[in-house]
């Protein structure tokens, strides 16, 4: 019924209930779970979830609170529990000297799709790539260095995003030997006013790119879902354009829900619109029933909507606001 859904939702049909997906961060999960009483590896069910994302980041800690990543940025999350911040940045000159791209693990992919679209959940299974092109981009060589790159460096820009997406190529065509669902993608483009770099330089330099990892997965007919902080709306016709299926996160502060539904509503699916930056973790339980209510009733209607925190939920959003949204997706 979930998996199904989900397949509704991106078809633009009405569902009983509207499919939804809460996840928590470390620190929100700690807080709800010693609240509430539940135990961590029982959250999915507990929530209702309808959507599983199958990572194929990899990596582990080095020290207490550093993180190394697959490609050896080493992230220093020693102030919190989210993505953290680059220790220090792997190509410091616009060149590749001495550095060496990973190579991926056929039997790691193997192993964690399988674990996934064998674990009896009935839920839609997504392959998940995160920090697909600018976001690793920059954390290779810093957003600063990347951002004038991409003026005085451009042949080299070019490479590198070549080289990332070869990278994830083999990842693809890895995963898409499984039944999965569709395909989700990590890459923030936007800010709070904007795209970071502006639409000419995105479509310059990592359109293209999203096309190429866009095509096989369109091919087999499956659905990619594109995870971006920030207002994008300069590109959502280019990225509805190679293939687009569902935009997550949808932040409520930024975009104008009732025009976003109005303009696009038929050919994208939202995912997301509830807000984790300036709504979650400053209302009351009501406050959250009530705009969880409004929400759905808006980007809902005639199907197209995943409701979803924005992001990840932080630890400062009290437990009693993620109970409510459970109890008001539950019953919605």
């Amino acid at each position: 019924m979930k998996k199904e859904r989900i397949r509704l939702a991106l078809a633009h049909q009405v569902t009983d209930i509207v499919p939804y997906n809460i996840e928590l961060t470390g620190g929100a999960m700690k807080n709800f779970t010693k609240k509430f009483d539940v135990r961590e590896a029982d959250f999915f069910r507990f929530a209702g979830n309808h959507i599983e994302k199958i990572s194929y980041s990899d990596g582990g800690y080095v020290k207490p609170g550093f993180f190394k990543d697959e490609y050896g940025v080493v992230w220093n999350r020693s102030g919190g529990d989210d993505i953290g911040v680059v220790d220090h940045y792997l190509l410091k000159e616009a060149n590749f000297e001495g550095f060496t791209f990973p190579v991926t693990d056929k039997a790691v992919i193997r192993q964690r799709t399988e674990r996934i679209l064998n674990n009896g959940n009935d839920s839609f299974k997504l392959a998940k790539i995160g920090m697909t092109l600018f976001e690793r981009a920059w954390s290779l060589r810093g957003m600063e260095n990347l951002l004038m790159d991409f003026y005085i460096n451009e042949d080299f820009v070019e490479e590198l995003f070549s080289k990332i997406t070869g990278y994830h190529l083999t990842i693809i065509a890895q995963a898409l030997e499984y039944p999965v669902d569709g395909f989700y993608f990590g890459d923030d483009y936007g800010q709070q006013n904007g795209l970071i770099m502006g639409p000419d330089l995105w479509r310059k330099f990592i359109k293209p790119h999203l096309t190429r990892l866009f095509s096989p997965i369109k091919e087999k007919g499956l659905p990619v879902f594109l995870h971006s902080c920030g207002d994008i709306s300069a590109i959502l016709d280019d990225l509805i354009e190679i293939g687009l299926d569902c935009y997550q996160t949808v932040q409520p502060e930024i975009y104008d829900l009732n025009c976003l539904k109005e303009k696009y509503g038929d050919r994208l699916t939202f995912y997301g619109a509830v807000s984790t930056q300036q709504f979650l973790p400053f209302a009351t339980p009501d406050e959250v029933r009530e705009t969880v209510g409004k929400t759905i009733g808006l980007l809902g209607k005639n199907g197209g909507y995943i409701c979803a925190p924005t992001h990840q939920v932080p630890g400062d959003v009290p437990p009693e606001n993620i109970m409510a949204m459970i109890e008001t997706l539950k019953s919605k």
